[in-house]
């Protein structure tokens, strides 16, 4: 192999992924790459521009977006994203990019688009990459592949909670619909629907610590 092994985690909104897979990162000394975010800075040009979904308007925003990724200051901060010189971070985690990411996200375009930045950064191998298809679209040669799942509530309560630390005061109900509508429009799309991979493993996060899970990957990483 030319390349150093990849990590591939998926699982719905408000499993813990980012989470995970930030701190699985750090622990191992590999890059984290936050799929998720990439998406979500998507939507976020799309609802700005205030263009009708056909394929070349959404061709014009792609072509005039310019998403960066960079370390968080914090481990325990999300990693910070930058859109057109400007820090999107925060913006993206608010609930009405959650309620319309899952539409933009299966456009082909964008899925298209992304999947090659994607894919550019696992060349040369040595990351942790989450989202809904990474281990069965965008690194299906992942050496490691885990599925990360929770219940509907037990995810709700998360999301919640990490609003509320970025001054969001979101009723536990809104953000259980979004996640459940969001559930449901991931798994039935038409291109790359949230699933496992065949050889993925998966783990319920329900009453485990972040710890716990972190050093279940990790263990698993090292028997490679």
């Amino acid at each position: 192999m030319n390349r150093q092994p990849i990590i591939a985690i998926d699982g719905p909104a408000g499993a813990g992924k980012s989470t995970v897979a930030r701190l699985v990162a750090e622990q191992l000394n590999l890059l984290y790459l936050d799929t998720g975010a990439m998406y979500r800075a998507i939507t976020l040009a799309i609802l700005r521009a205030q263009i009708r979904l056909i394929p070349d308007q959404i061709a014009e925003i792609l072509d005039q977006t310019i998403i960066t990724l960079h370390p968080p200051a914090h481990p325990s901060q999300p990693v910070q994203v930058w859109m057109n010189g400007a820090d999107i971070t925060t913006e993206i985690r608010q609930p009405y990019i959650s309620d319309q990411v899952s539409a933009i996200a299966a456009l082909p375009q964008v899925r298209q688009m992304l999947k090659q930045q994607q894919q550019a950064y696992g060349q040369t191998g040595g990351i942790v990459a989450e989202g809904r298809d990474i281990g069965t679209e965008v690194f299906p040669q992942a050496e490691l592949k885990i599925f990360l799942t929770a219940s509907p509530q037990e995810r709700a309560k998360r999301r919640q909670q990490e609003l509320i630390n970025q001054g969001s005061n979101t009723e536990l109900e809104q953000v259980l619909a979004s996640i459940t509508s969001r559930d449901y429009q991931d798994s039935t799309r038409t291109i790359a629907p949230l699933r496992a991979a065949p050889d993925a493993i998966q783990l319920d996060t329900d009453g485990r610590s972040i710890t716990e899970i972190v050093d279940n990957i990790v263990n698993l990483f090292y028997l490679l």
